[in-house]
């Protein structure tokens, strides 16, 4: 790896101070080219690369939205990879010859479980219920996070500035959020690479939630603390809502389900923000005749219905998963899932790729403000004519896990 942590010069530089003294953002600036060396990541300093690491690189930042400037290339052809947090794909593949550069910038969302807290008296909590998977997760903790992938990635200099963008959120379960390790992936973690430098993707979605769970546990209220007036909010559940061996979270596709999207959307709107509702991808179920079966019954009628009757744009992701699992057919479709094709549920990097471009061609579909975002190098995608898993490639993250999905 071109990287090398033995020569980074790190410095923190503030901007220029101004009238009536107000306070002024920090920028921090890295140089991978010269010395003096630095090693792991130290509390004191608050940068370095994680431990066991040299692909992992952290700065210590306030809960916010971060502009991160990449200067890439060095004396060798190279090819990087980078992602955020936990494992949020954010550049893909960018090919830079030998003795060149190439700058890129991307937005990273940094969060923390805090919340702040009600007056007193009033009900409410302090922080999210994070789950034992997410404990010490890169998604909530107090540091900007970068992973450089690829066996020829390299970096040569970052600068880190705060940043007031736009903002998507995703509200989900175990097929949205950022999954910790490979090769387990899901679409809102590839969601990023998808959109211009000029808007965040705040993915709020975590493994087994539902959405009474999603707000019992804190995490909607988190989200709203954050959410502003011309930002969007990404809305899908009901792998789990359907369960009616979860009594505490179960919710009936024909009235609590649809009474629980609706005010998930209300909240959005009463804070200026536009929420778009997305129905769930199918599970991998073909029957005899290679034809996807519904394992979700009612519910993504009623997320389509709700989308109609409060007049909020929808992304039918369960009609065009069944479109893009059965282009690839029985024999193949399993090479999208997790677990060697063993997980009928929860996706692969591969699977998961293909499944966030279906929701950049819903996004291009039915919300053109937030289509306006999107890079220019996306030809269209038809789900009926996916790539082969076989050729499909993107750089492997460190981290690794057979810990099954929670709620699986």
């Amino acid at each position: 790896m071109i990287l090398d942590r033995r020569k980074l010069l790190a410095g923190l530089v503030l901007a220029p101070s101004v009238a009536l003294a107000r306070e002024v953002a920090p920028v921090w600036t890295f140089d991978f080219t010269t010395s003096p060396s630095i090693g792991l990541l130290d509390p004191a300093i608050g940068h370095g690369f994680e431990s066991g690491s040299d692909r992992l690189f952290s700065v210590r930042v306030p809960e916010g939205d971060y502009r991160v400037t990449l200067e890439l290339g060095g004396d060798k052809a190279s090819e990087t990879t980078v992602k955020a947090e936990t494992r949020r794909l954010m550049l893909e593949s960018v090919r830079v010859g030998a003795r060149k550069t190439e700058t890129r910038a991307i937005v990273v969302n940094v969060r923390r479980p805090d919340l702040t807290p009600p007056p007193r008296n009033a009900p409410g909590g302090t922080r999210v219920l994070l789950n034992p998977r997410e404990v010490g997760s890169f998604n909530w903790d107090d540091k900007l996070t970068l992973e450089f992938c690829g066996s020829t990635a390299a970096v040569r200099r970052l600068r880190i500035e705060p940043v007031t963008v736009p903002t998507v959120f995703l509200a989900g379960d175990s097929t949205v959020t950022d999954q910790n390790g490979e090769p387990a992936a899901s679409w809102g973690q590839m969601l990023p690479r998808f959109f211009k430098p000029e808007v965040s993707v705040a993915n709020h979605a975590e493994s087994g939630e539902t959405l009474k769970s999603f707000l019992t546990e804190h995490r909607l209220d988190k989200l709203l603390s954050g959410i502003k007036p011309g930002d969007w909010l990404l809305i899908q559940f009901g792998h789990n809502d359907q369960k009616t061996q979860w009594p505490q979270t179960y919710v009936e596709a024909a009235t609590t389900y649809r009474d629980y999207l609706r005010a998930y959307a209300g909240e959005a709107r009463r804070r200026g923000a536009s929420p778009v509702l997305v129905t769930s991808m199918h599970r991998r179920k073909f029957d005899a005749a290679g034809k996807i079966v519904n394992t979700h019954g009612d519910y993504p009628q009623a997320v389509r219905d709700t989308a109609k009757d409060l007049g909020v744009p929808l992304i039918d992701l369960h009609a065009m998963s069944a479109v893009l699992y059965e282009a690839l057919g029985p024999d193949q479709a399993p090479k999208a899932f997790n677990d060697g094709g063993k997980d009928a549920t929860h996706h692969n990097n591969y699977g998961a790729y293909q499944l966030a471009r279906c929701v950049v061609e819903g996004i291009r579909a039915a919300v053109p403000d937030l289509a306006a975002h999107l890079t220019t190098d996306l030809p269209p995608f038809d789900p009926a004519k996916p790539p082969s898993p076989d050729t499909f490639t993107l750089s492997p993250s460190a981290a690794r896990s057979q810990e099954p999905p929670r709620g699986n």
